[in-house]
């Protein structure tokens, strides 16, 4: 009799196999490599290379200065050689155009 209510529960809908029980989960993973790799140039570009340090300050100061790099003026092959700022404002003026044109 045991082993109908384990069949029986088997086959009831309610007893499903999961596939997972996070689905983004899979997607913060993947944010988290991505700010992982850039942790690490960061590092290796700026705390490892200038260092040692004499403030607390100084590494701030830095710290902005690469971010404003990284974001603003580095060169990024995959769109162009360009600098991610200026692919954002080729975007925002492309789809400006394409609402101005419906």
């Amino acid at each position: 009799a045991a082993s109908s209510d384990t069949s029986s529960a088997k086959s009831s809908p309610t007893c499903v196999a999961h596939k997972h029980p996070w689905p983004s989960l899979d997607k913060y993973r993947s944010l988290n490599a991505l700010a992982e790799t850039i942790n690490g140039l960061y590092k290796a570009e700026v705390i490892h290379r200038r260092g040692p340090w004499r403030s607390f300050e100084a590494v701030e100061y830095a710290t902005l200065e690469w971010v404003d790099w990284f974001n603003h003026r580095r060169l990024l092959e995959p769109i162009g050689n360009i600098p991610p700022a200026e692919a954002e404002n080729q975007y925002y003026a492309a789809a400006d155009n394409i609402d101005m044109a419906a």
